[in-house]
């Protein structure tokens, strides 16, 4: 694990600072990848009633903190997923999220998952692929009435 942060797992209690850091790490690094309509509409789920809900309260998750704040966190839902990765602009490049997927792939591995799914943005994408993830298609998706594509990937834990 990086010496980057120390990593715990994410209570009820940090919900609503995780929902800070999501909106946070879109408005502040998506603008090399996106458009500003694009990341108004994805930003804006951090908010919306229900959207973060379930992978929050039935998922795993783990915190990357620093400086006693939450910089960056993951989540699993359900178990074989990555549902969520995400690290507030000022932190990213620091480790933070190398940290929490090195943490997320032993607990799925501990746990019995053989492999772990995720649908990656052009943010984490060039990450996943460093640390192992494969590429297995494009897809498009609407939030807000407006396209997106992502890359569903794939990392096999064993």
């Amino acid at each position: 694990m990086a010496n980057c942060c120390q990593i715990r797992p994410v209570t009820s209690d940090d919900h609503l600072t995780i929902r800070h850091v999501y909106q946070d790490a879109i408005q502040s690094q998506a603008h090399l990848f996106y458009s500003a309509d694009q990341i108004k509409a994805w930003s804006a789920l951090a908010w919306l009633p229900g959207f973060l809900d379930r992978s929050l309260n039935e998922g795993r998750g783990w915190a990357a903190i620093y400086k006693d704040e939450i910089q960056a966190f993951a989540i699993r839902y359900p178990l074989d997923r990555l549902a969520l990765l995400y690290c507030r602009g000022c932190a990213s490049r620091k480790g933070f999220s190398s940290a929490l997927l090195h943490q997320v792939e032993r607990e799925a591995f501990l746990e019995g998952q053989i492999a772990l799914r995720t649908e990656a943005s052009l943010l984490s994408y060039p990450l996943l692929l460093k640390l192992g993830w494969f590429y297995r298609e494009l897809e498009i998706i609407e939030i807000g009435g407006i396209k997106f594509q992502r890359y569903l990937m794939q990392k096999n834990l064993s």
